[in-house]
């Protein structure tokens, strides 16, 4: 049992008339339970935009976060939180979300032993990236699925050293190269032909992305190994992108670190559905 629920903050998917619709009805049922909303519903923001108060206060306030939207919109809650381990519920429209576990004609029934201390959770591993030029950090962030290194769209084959711990694992030659979280497994990993990870695995997994020599394969690695990517010469019009989100134009020698975050994503999961439950719906297994 855990402490009950004062405050609640609620995360919208932009552009979501019905998403919004139902942020307005929550708040009132929150007050009529004597659970207040911090600041107001809030839509999630957008990769480029400034951090501005309302993110602040409900990063600072809540016991709980509700996300009403997609799983886009649960990783735009993830980037909000930052350093914070505030359990996130995600509600989904339509069919089930790798995150965002709960219809929302559960919404309601979920919430209410919730709010009392009543629930299940998942920790998510998330990676700390830095993307280093010569001595100079010149971009960080914190990913819940994956960092990506891939190419434009007429750029030719790059190259992407990778070294694991401070040893040298190979050089890659292809369109890209995946490091994602067992969360991130079930996104661009699994369409570039990475394995399935459960969640709970203590993994990382290095993808690439349509390798020009076809014996370089994804490698899981340890999720407490450090890893680096360097990118090659000849590689121009490259981009490092983090969850899909936030892109960041790179340069012949730019130097990827990645490492596991000392902080997790914490989920709120249904009790009666499991991670394979969700893997059969998505994936129209059996």
């Amino acid at each position: 049992m855990r402490k009950s629920i004062k405050t609640v903050g609620i995360i919208v998917k932009p552009e979501h008339a019905e998403a919004s619709k139902t942020a307005a009805e929550l708040c009132e049922w929150l007050g009529r339970r004597g659970v207040s909303v911090a600041g107001e519903p809030r839509r999630a923001p957008r990769a480029d935009a400034a951090e501005d108060a309302r993110d602040v206060e409900i990063r600072e306030k809540s016991d709980l976060i509700v996300v009403l939207g997609g799983d886009g919109t649960m990783i735009s809650a993830a980037r909000l939180l930052k350093n914070r381990e505030t359990p996130v519920i995600g509600i989904n429209y339509g069919s089930l979300g790798y995150l965002t576990e709960f219809r929302i004609e559960e919404l309601h029934q979920a919430l209410e032993p919730i709010l009392g201390g009543e629930f299940f959770t998942e920790e998510r591993t998330k990676l700390d990236v830095e993307l280093w030029r010569g001595e100079n950090r010149v971009a960080c962030g914190t990913v819940l699925n994956d960092a990506v290194i891939n190419k434009a769209i007429l750029a030719r084959i790059i190259s992407i050293d990778v070294s694991l711990n401070g040893s040298f694992v190979n050089s890659f030659r292809a369109d890209g190269l995946i490091v994602g979280t067992p969360t991130g497994s079930t996104a661009y990993n699994l369409s570039a032909g990475g394995p399935l990870i459960h969640p709970s695995t203590n993994a990382f997994v290095i993808t690439p992305i349509c390798p020009f020599t076809l014996t370089n394969r994804p490698i899981v690695v340890s999720d407490e190994s450090q890893i680096d990517l360097t990118l090659g010469a000849d590689s121009d019009g490259v981009m490092l992108t983090l969850d899909g989100q936030v892109g960041h134009k790179m340069q012949v020698g730019d130097r990827v670190a990645i490492r596991k975050s000392a902080t997790r994503f914490i989920m709120v999961r249904p009790p009666n559905r499991s991670y394979f439950d969700v893997l059969r719906d998505k994936l129209r297994w059996g």
